[in-house]
Protein backbone atom coordinates (compact mmCIF):
# COMPACT_ATOMS: atom_id res chain seq x y z
CA UNK A 1 0.00 0.00 0.00
CA UNK A 2 1.52 3.36 -0.99
CA UNK A 3 2.22 5.59 1.98
CA UNK A 4 1.59 9.29 2.19
CA UNK A 5 4.79 11.38 2.27
CA UNK A 6 5.69 12.98 5.60
CA UNK A 7 3.99 16.27 6.48
CA UNK A 8 7.17 18.32 5.83
CA UNK A 9 7.17 17.07 2.22
CA UNK A 10 3.61 18.28 1.62
CA UNK A 11 2.57 21.76 0.45
CA UNK A 12 -0.82 23.43 0.32
CA UNK A 13 -2.07 23.71 -3.23
CA UNK A 14 -5.86 23.86 -3.21
CA UNK A 15 -7.26 26.49 -0.87
CA UNK A 16 -10.42 25.75 1.15
CA UNK A 17 -12.62 27.79 -1.21
CA UNK A 18 -11.45 25.86 -4.28
CA UNK A 19 -12.13 22.58 -2.49
CA UNK A 20 -15.52 23.74 -1.20
CA UNK A 21 -16.41 24.95 -4.70
CA UNK A 22 -15.33 21.65 -6.26
CA UNK A 23 -17.29 19.37 -3.94
CA UNK A 24 -20.32 21.70 -3.83
CA UNK A 25 -20.35 21.71 -7.64
CA UNK A 26 -20.12 17.91 -7.71
CA UNK A 27 -23.03 17.66 -5.25
CA UNK A 28 -25.22 20.24 -7.01
CA UNK A 29 -24.59 18.65 -10.43
CA UNK A 30 -25.44 15.18 -9.12
CA UNK A 31 -28.63 16.48 -7.50
CA UNK A 32 -29.61 18.29 -10.71
CA UNK A 33 -28.85 15.26 -12.86
CA UNK A 34 -30.76 12.76 -10.73
CA UNK A 35 -33.79 14.97 -10.06
CA UNK A 36 -34.52 16.15 -13.58
CA UNK A 37 -37.71 14.11 -13.95
CA UNK A 38 -39.05 13.37 -10.48
CA UNK A 39 -38.22 16.39 -8.31
CA UNK A 40 -38.41 19.40 -10.59
CA UNK A 41 -38.18 22.02 -7.82
CA UNK A 42 -35.06 20.38 -6.40
CA UNK A 43 -33.68 20.20 -9.96
CA UNK A 44 -34.21 23.96 -10.33
CA UNK A 45 -32.61 24.77 -6.98
CA UNK A 46 -29.62 22.60 -7.83
CA UNK A 47 -29.30 24.35 -11.20
CA UNK A 48 -29.39 27.81 -9.61
CA UNK A 49 -26.81 26.59 -7.09
CA UNK A 50 -24.56 25.53 -9.97
CA UNK A 51 -25.00 28.96 -11.57
CA UNK A 52 -24.08 30.68 -8.31
CA UNK A 53 -21.04 28.46 -7.92
CA UNK A 54 -19.97 29.32 -11.47
CA UNK A 55 -20.22 33.01 -10.63
CA UNK A 56 -18.06 32.47 -7.56
CA UNK A 57 -15.47 30.46 -9.54
CA UNK A 58 -15.24 33.14 -12.20
CA UNK A 59 -14.42 35.74 -9.55
CA UNK A 60 -12.07 33.40 -7.64
CA UNK A 61 -10.31 32.59 -10.91
CA UNK A 62 -9.20 36.22 -11.07
CA UNK A 63 -8.61 37.14 -7.42
CA UNK A 64 -8.07 33.79 -5.69
CA UNK A 65 -4.95 32.05 -4.50
CA UNK A 66 -2.12 31.18 -6.90
CA UNK A 67 -3.35 27.78 -8.12
CA UNK A 68 -6.99 28.92 -8.21
CA UNK A 69 -6.27 31.67 -10.72
CA UNK A 70 -6.93 31.10 -14.39
CA UNK A 71 -3.50 32.55 -15.16
CA UNK A 72 -1.97 29.55 -13.37
CA UNK A 73 -3.61 26.86 -15.48
CA UNK A 74 -5.08 28.25 -18.70
CA UNK A 75 -2.60 27.47 -21.48
CA UNK A 76 -2.56 27.65 -25.25
CA UNK A 77 -4.09 24.81 -27.28
CA UNK A 78 -0.59 24.07 -28.65
CA UNK A 79 0.88 23.67 -25.15
CA UNK A 80 -2.07 21.48 -24.10
CA UNK A 81 -1.69 19.29 -27.22
CA UNK A 82 2.03 18.87 -26.51
CA UNK A 83 1.22 17.90 -22.91
CA UNK A 84 -1.37 15.34 -24.09
CA UNK A 85 1.23 13.82 -26.42
CA UNK A 86 3.63 13.52 -23.50
CA UNK A 87 0.85 12.02 -21.38
CA UNK A 88 0.06 9.37 -24.01
CA UNK A 89 3.77 8.53 -24.15
CA UNK A 90 3.80 8.13 -20.35
CA UNK A 91 6.28 10.93 -19.81
CA UNK A 92 4.14 13.97 -19.03
CA UNK A 93 5.71 16.39 -16.57
CA UNK A 94 4.13 16.79 -13.15
CA UNK A 95 2.47 20.10 -12.26
CA UNK A 96 1.85 21.30 -8.72
CA UNK A 97 -1.43 22.90 -9.77
CA UNK A 98 -3.58 21.80 -12.68
CA UNK A 99 -1.76 20.33 -15.65
CA UNK A 100 -2.52 21.83 -19.10
CA UNK A 101 -5.13 19.16 -19.92
CA UNK A 102 -6.81 19.65 -16.55
CA UNK A 103 -6.80 23.41 -17.02
CA UNK A 104 -8.38 23.09 -20.45
CA UNK A 105 -10.97 20.68 -19.05
CA UNK A 106 -11.85 23.14 -16.29
CA UNK A 107 -12.48 25.95 -18.76
CA UNK A 108 -14.54 23.70 -21.03
CA UNK A 109 -16.54 22.27 -18.13
CA UNK A 110 -17.28 25.75 -16.76
CA UNK A 111 -18.50 26.83 -20.21
CA UNK A 112 -20.67 23.74 -20.67
CA UNK A 113 -22.12 24.16 -17.17
CA UNK A 114 -22.93 27.76 -18.04
CA UNK A 115 -24.78 26.60 -21.17
CA UNK A 116 -26.62 23.94 -19.13
CA UNK A 117 -27.72 26.37 -16.43
CA UNK A 118 -28.69 29.22 -18.73
CA UNK A 119 -30.58 26.91 -21.08
CA UNK A 120 -32.29 25.42 -18.02
CA UNK A 121 -33.46 28.85 -16.91
CA UNK A 122 -34.64 29.56 -20.47
CA UNK A 123 -36.42 26.19 -20.59
CA UNK A 124 -38.23 26.91 -17.32
CA UNK A 125 -39.37 30.20 -18.82
CA UNK A 126 -40.42 28.52 -22.08
CA UNK A 127 -42.17 25.44 -20.68
CA UNK A 128 -43.56 26.71 -17.39
CA UNK A 129 -43.67 30.49 -17.88
CA UNK A 130 -41.69 30.60 -14.62
CA UNK A 131 -38.41 31.97 -13.36
CA UNK A 132 -36.68 35.18 -14.43
CA UNK A 133 -37.59 34.60 -18.10
CA UNK A 134 -41.29 33.89 -17.46
CA UNK A 135 -42.50 37.02 -19.25
CA UNK A 136 -40.57 36.34 -22.45
CA UNK A 137 -41.74 34.65 -25.62
CA UNK A 138 -39.31 31.76 -25.20
CA UNK A 139 -42.22 29.32 -25.46
CA UNK A 140 -41.84 29.78 -29.21
CA UNK A 141 -38.46 28.08 -28.98
CA UNK A 142 -39.15 25.38 -26.40
CA UNK A 143 -37.95 22.49 -28.57
CA UNK A 144 -34.70 24.22 -29.51
CA UNK A 145 -33.97 25.23 -25.91
CA UNK A 146 -34.78 21.71 -24.67
CA UNK A 147 -32.41 20.24 -27.26
CA UNK A 148 -29.61 22.61 -26.25
CA UNK A 149 -30.16 21.80 -22.56
CA UNK A 150 -30.20 18.04 -23.15
CA UNK A 151 -27.23 18.02 -25.54
CA UNK A 152 -25.15 20.17 -23.18
CA UNK A 153 -26.06 17.86 -20.29
CA UNK A 154 -24.88 14.82 -22.26
CA UNK A 155 -21.69 16.64 -23.23
CA UNK A 156 -21.15 17.60 -19.59
CA UNK A 157 -21.59 13.98 -18.50
CA UNK A 158 -19.03 12.87 -21.08
CA UNK A 159 -16.64 15.55 -19.88
CA UNK A 160 -17.00 14.36 -16.28
CA UNK A 161 -16.04 10.85 -17.41
CA UNK A 162 -12.98 12.19 -19.25
CA UNK A 163 -12.08 14.32 -16.21
CA UNK A 164 -12.26 11.29 -13.91
CA UNK A 165 -10.15 9.26 -16.32
CA UNK A 166 -7.60 12.09 -16.37
CA UNK A 167 -7.49 12.13 -12.57
CA UNK A 168 -6.85 8.37 -12.50
CA UNK A 169 -4.17 8.51 -15.22
CA UNK A 170 -2.36 11.49 -13.65
CA UNK A 171 -2.58 9.96 -10.18
CA UNK A 172 -0.99 6.74 -11.41
CA UNK A 173 1.61 8.41 -13.63
CA UNK A 174 2.84 10.75 -10.87
CA UNK A 175 2.14 8.37 -7.97
CA UNK A 176 -0.07 10.79 -6.09
CA UNK A 177 -3.67 10.73 -4.92
CA UNK A 178 -5.33 13.68 -6.66
CA UNK A 179 -8.70 12.94 -5.04
CA UNK A 180 -7.14 13.21 -1.60
CA UNK A 181 -5.42 16.43 -2.69
CA UNK A 182 -8.82 17.88 -3.57
CA UNK A 183 -10.04 16.92 -0.08
CA UNK A 184 -7.14 18.10 2.09
CA UNK A 185 -5.61 20.61 -0.34
CA UNK A 186 -2.11 19.18 -0.15
CA UNK A 187 0.26 17.66 -2.68
CA UNK A 188 3.86 16.61 -2.36
CA UNK A 189 6.42 19.28 -3.08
Amino acid sequence: MPHRPAAQEMISVWDPLVRLFHWSLVTACLVAYFTQEEEYRLHLYAGYTVLGLLGFRLIWGWIGTKHARFADFVTSPKFTARYLGQLLAGRAPRFIGHNPAGGTMIVLMLLVLLVITLSGIALDGAENRAGPLAATRLFLYTDIIAEIHETATHLGSLMVAVHLLGVVVSSKLHKENLVRAMIDGKKRR
